[in-house]
């Protein structure tokens, strides 16, 4: 990461879409996020397994908050502005800064499913990583059974570029991965509803 995108990152910003603000997961949102995180459904298609106890998602978050300091984190509490409780996370999840990329990922509260909150989320973030952070390409890799999750990348505009057959050991199994991406020219090209 260069030292401008670091200096954005330095005191993590807070965006706002209509319906939720995305800011730096704090302490405090430790029963939130174990509310969603100990679910088995919430971690069917990620690399984490379900939080065991809300002893483990506190030092999860107190993990989190050193990683913000040392630059090395940068994903966004999902705020829903209605109810004030933490709902999930979106955010960058690797740079490749040689060619002006980065990867993104994201979660969601199954309660919050199906309403288009994660495609909001993932909008605002895309439009900060080109605008603020002026990347070029920005991709997200995708468990090929994860329909829902691939159909938010869709809705953002990103299309399908790669399958890597089972490309990844994931909790026991090989899974196949699915590419998707758009370009910043693409982003601000189409008018995504």
């Amino acid at each position: 990461m260069t030292p401008d995108m670091l200096s954005i990152f330095i005191k993590i910003p807070t965006l706002e879409t209509k319906r939720l603000f995305m800011r730096k997961i704090l302490i405090h949102d430790c029963a939130d996020m174990y509310d969603y995180s100990r679910r088995p459904e919430t971690s069917r298609y990620l690399l984490w397994s379900a939080h065991e106890n809300l002893k483990y998602t506190k030092k999860y978050i107190s993990y989190l908050q050193s990683a913000y300091r040392n630059e090395e984190f940068f994903d966004f509490g999902l705020i829903d502005k209605e109810s004030g409780k933490m709902i999930g996370t979106c955010g960058f999840t690797d740079f490749d800064m040689d060619n002006n990329s980065a990867e993104i990922g994201y979660v969601l509260h199954p309660d919050f499913w199906g309403k288009g909150l994660a495609k909001e989320a993932v909008l605002r973030l895309m439009a900060f990583g080109f605008a603020e952070l002026r990347l070029h390409r920005i991709t997200a890799k995708i468990m090929t059974e994860n329909t829902a999750s691939k159909r938010v990348a869709e809705k953002c505009g990103m299309r399908h570029e790669s399958t890597h057959i089972e490309a990844m050991l994931i909790k026991g199994n090989y899974e196949t991965i699915e590419e998707y991406a758009i370009l910043a020219k693409e982003f601000y090209g189409k008018r995504i509803e």
